[in-house]
């Protein structure tokens, strides 16, 4: 059993192309080189893809089977990837299976070089009582998923069975759409207009380009007849980080 998590995030892969070459193609590649050579035909290897996959002129919901035209470099790291994962376990070289992982909130620890960490910071900090910023308009609609759950989904897909993924091992988690607006409701409703105060409004361009370019919408039938279960709304989500997290 291997699980595939190493990364470059997604700002740090769009800002030093070589690096995210290098950590999210080439290292995957040579990892299924060493499997193969190895004669490791039968491990399940589970490596966590991305919403960035996906981009450009896209449908309102989108399928598993929808085209992968990222629109960032770390998308597009990813999308070679599963291409490599799937020809592989085509080929009865490794045995895999492919999770793209909405974006994860709300993550513990602190802010890091994605381009989506402000979603887990305009809430995360707010309800440790510290600032956050907010990079984005209010506007723009996130497919999310909270750590209880992808962690729980990583367990699944060592367990399913490789005749039930059928042509392809890749398909989307399933996520809830939910706009920034929505979670500065959702914070304000759970910790009071305090905790919203803290939220600070600052443009970022990039950043918006970036996480714009991410659909937000998906049918993720696959996923749940493979056995794999999302949250039911955002409160759940801020709550399970809360009981996490949060020191009582």
């Amino acid at each position: 059993m291997i699980y595939h998590l190493a990364a470059v995030v997604s700002s740090a892969a769009e800002a030093d192309l070589a690096l995210g070459m290098r950590v999210n193609f080439d290292a995957t590649r040579l990892l299924l080189e060493g499997c193969a050579t190895r004669g490791l035909n039968g491990t399940r290897l589970v490596m966590a893809s991305s919403v960035a996959a996906y981009g450009g002129d896209l449908p309102e919901t989108l399928s598993d089977m929808t085209a992968l035209v990222p629109q960032n470099s770390y998308g597009t790291q990813k999308a070679m990837s599963e291409l490599l994962i799937n020809d592989y376990s085509r080929r009865g070289l490794v045995d895999g299976c492919v999770l793209r992982l909405p974006t994860i909130i709300v993550r513990p620890g602190r802010p890091n070089a994605a381009a989506s960490s402000f979603a887990s910071s305009i809430l995360r900090e707010p309800l440790n009582g510290e600032t956050a910023i907010c990079p984005v308009p209010t506007e723009l609609e996130m497919f999310v998923m909270s750590p209880r759950r992808v962690v729980a989904a990583l367990i699944q897909g060592a367990e399913v069975p490789a005749a039930d993924f059928g042509l392809s091992r890749c398909f989307m988690l399933p996520g809830i759409t939910v706009s920034v607006a929505e979670m500065l409701q959702a914070l304000k409703d759970i910790a009071g207009q305090q905790a919203l105060d803290l939220v600070r409004h600052e443009p970022d361009a990039r950043i918006a380009a970036i996480v714009g370019s991410w659909p937000a919408r998906f049918d993720s039938r696959k996923a749940s007849a493979l056995g794999f279960a999302g949250d039911a709304d955002l409160a759940e989500i801020i709550h399970a980080y809360q009981e996490e997290c949060v020191p009582s």
